[in-house]
């Protein structure tokens, strides 16, 4: 068994909410000692955000925090307390990456901007994490990954043929940033390995984002036109979309659960593949469907004939007809279906970790293997300053005494 290729590595991670935190949680992944600074003055927005366990409001009982937080340690500081920012700067100087998501001037209000951090550690790693990177005109400006949406211009590529700009369903500039300053922090690792030297990386939420955009940004540069709202449907594909199934009666409640299943029909091989699965082989040389364009003429009327087909069955049963035929098709999944899903448990995706205060619970996991090395989950996510003392004593040089001195005097929480 090998070791993890971060091991040894120490992150002094001031970040919060979901972009920076979905950083660490990848270096943590890889096997780096994460210490997470909180406050009980304000603490971390997701630990106050549903699902909480057991439907039962705490600090220590968040879903969404237990989940982007394995494998970390908490301390809790006043950074606003002379001797809050100096036991920071003992653990900085004991760090190897220093990682924040604060807008600009906010880690220089506290003493620890990246030229003072580099006195502190010259050969840190520091990566800032903000809506709109620490310089321009709008990097005086808080922005949170939700925003980013419409401002990368998903929202405009988003929604239904005729139809207004929509948002999408996640904030996805927070993860897509967090992979992001994931890997430029394995990249400045490396240049330090090689030469000696830290880096500072200013990553912006925004830039990052826009990148996701590159095909409505393409079509624009090249032909003057912003791209077409199509809903599900895709320029070179049809039948292409989403397709409601027989809905699912509730457990509890007497209600029911919609249910759908996702087709791409690439080629007219496929399409007759499609066709002998509906039973309707009559349908492939129909004039209004027997080539590509002519079934993107006719859409609206092919998506209506495949809705009826679709809703006599379960998206299980309408994915393995299909797949048969060697269409593309996939259920989509709900959060039990894919908790339930042998492939994703048979490669060990899912880790069952007992936390302190909610008990053993399941957690996605780490997404990669390596050949080479071992990546595991290592602990779950901490309590809301679970290893302070730990961390100040054992760490940090600090004795029992002077952890409770500065407890007194409001330095530590």
């Amino acid at each position: 068994m090998g070791t993890p290729p971060l091991r040894g590595v120490r992150v002094a991670d001031f970040s919060w909410v979901w972009a920076g935190p979905y950083c660490t949680l990848q270096l943590a992944h890889l096997g780096a000692e994460v210490i997470r600074i909180e406050t009980s003055l304000r603490p971390c927005v997701t630990r106050m955000l549903p699902p909480w366990a057991d439907n039962q409001f705490g600090l220590n009982r968040s879903g969404y925090f237990n989940q982007y937080n394995q494998g970390k340690r908490s301390i809790t500081l006043n950074l606003k307390h002379p001797q809050g920012v100096e036991v920071a700067r003992r653990l900085i100087a004991k760090s190897d990456v220093l990682a924040h998501n604060f807008v600009r001037g906010v880690m220089e209000k506290f003493g620890l901007g990246y030229e003072e951090v580099r006195k502190i550690k010259p050969d840190i790693v520091m990566v800032a994490l903000s809506g709109y990177g620490m310089t321009g005109p709008l990097s005086p400006y808080i922005s949170y990954g939700p925003a980013q949406v419409p401002l990368a211009g998903f929202s405009a590529l988003t929604g239904y043929e005729g139809g207004p700009p929509m948002h999408t369903a996640i904030s996805y500039a927070d993860p897509n940033a967090g992979i992001h300053a994931a890997f430029a922090v394995l990249a400045a690792l490396y240049h330090r390995r090689r030469t000696g030297e830290g880096q500072f990386i200013d990553l912006s939420l925004w830039e990052s984002a826009t990148a996701l955009t590159a095909e409505g940004l393409l079509e624009y540069q090249m032909s003057g036109r912003e791209p077409a709202r199509r809903g599900n449907r895709d320029p070179w594909m049809a039948p292409h979309g989403v397709f409601r199934c027989k809905d699912w009666p509730e457990p509890v409640g007497g209600g029911v659960v919609d249910r759908w299943v996702a087709i791409a029909v690439e080629n007219d091989a496929q399409w007759r593949g499609l066709c002998r699965a509906m039973g309707r082989n009559e349908l492939a040389d129909d004039p209004r469907f027997a080539s590509f364009e002519s079934r993107k003429r006719h859409e609206a009327e092919l998506d209506r004939i495949i809705s009826e087909w679709t809703q006599r069955f379960s998206p299980q049963e309408v994915t393995e007809m299909l797949q048969k035929e060697g269409v593309p098709a996939y259920t989509c999944a709900s959060n039990k279906e894919l908790a339930e899903d042998p492939h994703l448990n048979a490669r060990g995706y899912f880790v069952e970790l007992e936390h302190p205060e909610v008990g053993v619970r399941m957690h996605a996991g780490i997404p990669w293997r390596l050949s080479r090395d071992t990546c595991r989950v290592e602990s779950p996510a901490p309590l809301l300053g679970q290893h302070t003392e730990e961390v100040l004593t054992g760490l940090l040089g600090y004795s029992k005494a002077d952890v409770v001195k500065l407890r007194e005097m409001g330095a530590v929480q």
